[in-house]
């Protein structure tokens, strides 16, 4: 695939000088995107990731990478699933953008244990997104995955759920927050 180059207009408006939240922040796609949000300069970053290791992991290296950049990084320890530690969160930080990345998506795995992977990527979106719109979040974008263009496995048909939960709340009229998503 051709590389798509980020729109800096469009960065800069959802992140620089915001309160800006990534789920899933210790995995491999949420600690790339904690490193590329810190050069744009959040006001406030918020890792949110449920492994106590990777979450340890990713906040030192930003605070020995970007400490000195003056934006505020926050470790939290949370699952996407739990709907109360996610609205506490919100509310708490008065977050301003999501980037939503917590999710499984090593097909292997998930093919093992498929209950796990449409429990955690399905029903983890379906909250996460939920109360993002019930705590005013400006902006939510789901990190979804090519795998997701007619699925194969049970990976990329939970990913597909959670673009179609994403598609149906967006096209309602309730709330602020504006839903997109990325493969």
């Amino acid at each position: 695939r051709d590389p798509v180059e980020p729109i800096p207009e469009l960065l800069t408006k959802t992140i620089q000088n915001k309160i800006v939240m990534v789920t899933g922040a210790g995995g491999s796609i949420g600690s790339e995107l904690c490193r590329q949000i810190l050069k744009i300069k959040p006001e406030v970053l918020l890792l949110a990731e449920r492994t106590e290791y990777a979450l340890y992991a990713i906040n030192a290296e930003l605070l020995e990478k970007f400490n000195h950049d003056g934006v505020e990084i926050i470790s939290l320890l949370a699952d996407v699933k739990d709907e109360s530690r996610m609205r506490e969160i919100m509310t708490t930080w008065k977050v301003n953008t999501v980037y939503h990345a917590a999710a499984y998506k090593h097909v292997p795995l998930v093919e093992h244990n498929p209950m796990e992977g449409v429990i955690n990527n399905v029903f983890g979106t379906w909250t996460t997104a939920r109360v993002a719109r019930e705590c005013g979040v400006e902006h939510f974008t789901l990190i979804s995955t090519d795998k997701a263009v007619r699925p194969t496995n049970v990976m990329g048909a939970s990913k597909r759920l959670c673009e179609l939960i994403l598609q149906s709340m967006a096209s309602e009229k309730s709330g602020k927050t504006i839903f997109t998503m990325v493969r």
